[in-house]
């Protein structure tokens, strides 16, 4: 069984990533840290790939009842709605310590979900700072290229190879990962729909959106749920982007499926890298609802935060 280190204190936060060979490895390195957690009467939440969840299902056994647990191929399709669900869940059990596995990084993942999901996990310790939770990240070493698990050195503190636990030498201010991460966005090579915007123009790129999503394989629903999308990240363009925008619209291919694609860039800038991350409060004077939104819409978000210019793009899968 694997033993992950102590806070430093009352409230402190552990991030530690697991770095496994092999299933044996891996049901033994997360089914230890949820054993350990449970005899402490501790709150556990795994979420991890579906073919995961049934392995530590079955080494658990009947301890798997005290469980919660969540299939991350559909939490985190969108890695930026998985932070919130986390969240949550050391909300619900405030007072305790919560623990948590959280996988969003597995073979077969596209570039772009990596990405995205190596800027959550470089997130989570800025959301969690000060809380008393630890979570657990599980990368397979093996499967993943290099690249990946190196990004993994940079976002955890602490890693855990061959059942020792070390501080992590490359680990980096989440400031600096979030950044570089903001890397340009592929230019798609097929044909883009484009519509420039401005005050007073919403509801014609509400329009333009709904006449272009009906020429695609969406069903009515994710029709819909692609324009409220759009004319969220297009009306934050006019509230905090300069008052202006542009918003372009195509279909391709992505992951090995085919998906619709809208992208919206404006010049504003993102003063918090944790807005739409997490869930806004209803009381929250400070914005976030349209980010949030959007991240709950989408099966990807893909944010460039970059000098002048403020991009979203957007993905939904077709069938």
């Amino acid at each position: 069984m694997i033993t992950v280190p102590a806070p430093a204190g009352p409230g402190a936060f552990v991030h530690p990533a697991l770095f496994y060979q092999d299933v044996a490895e891996y049901v033994d390195g997360v089914g230890g840290f949820v054993r350990g957690a449970l005899s402490a009467d501790e709150p556990v939440l795994v979420a991890v790939p579906g073919p995961h969840l049934d392995a530590l299902r079955e080494t658990l056994g009947d301890d798997a009842a005290a469980v919660t647990w969540t299939d991350m191929t559909e939490l985190g399709r969108n890695p930026g709605r998985i932070l919130a669900a986390l969240q949550d869940f050391a909300d619900r059990n405030a007072g305790r310590a919560a623990r948590i596995v959280g996988e969003p990084i597995w073979p077969g993942r596209s570039a772009a979900e990596v990405l995205e999901a190596t800027r959550h996990e470089a997130l989570i310790n800025t959301a969690f700072a000060g809380r008393p939770a630890t979570i657990l990240c599980p990368y397979d070493v093996r499967a993943l290229a290099p690249a990946v698990v190196a990004d993994a050195r940079r976002t955890h503190p602490v890693l855990i190879e061959g059942g020792r636990d070390v501080a992590s030498p490359g680990y980096t201010d989440a400031s600096v990962v979030s950044a570089d991460c903001d890397h340009p966005l592929p230019e798609h090579d097929g044909e883009v729909f484009r519509l420039d915007y401005a005050h007073g123009g919403l509801s014609e790129v509400r329009d333009h959106a709904e006449r272009w999503a009906r020429t695609t394989a969406l069903t009515p629903a994710r029709r819909g749920d692609l324009v409220l999308a759009v004319s969220e990240a297009a009306a934050n363009s006019l509230s905090h982007g300069g008052g202006k925008g542009t918003l372009r619209l195509w279909t391709g291919s992505g992951s090995g499926t085919r998906e619709a694609v809208a992208e919206i860039q404006d010049g504003g800038r993102l003063a918090d890298p944790l807005a739409g991350r997490r869930r806004p409060s209803l009381a929250s004077t400070q914005g976030g609802r349209g980010l949030w939104m959007i991240h709950q819409l989408c099966d990807l978000v893909e944010v460039r935060a970059t000098d002048g210019a403020f991009t979203l793009r957007l993905h939904m899968e077709t069938p």
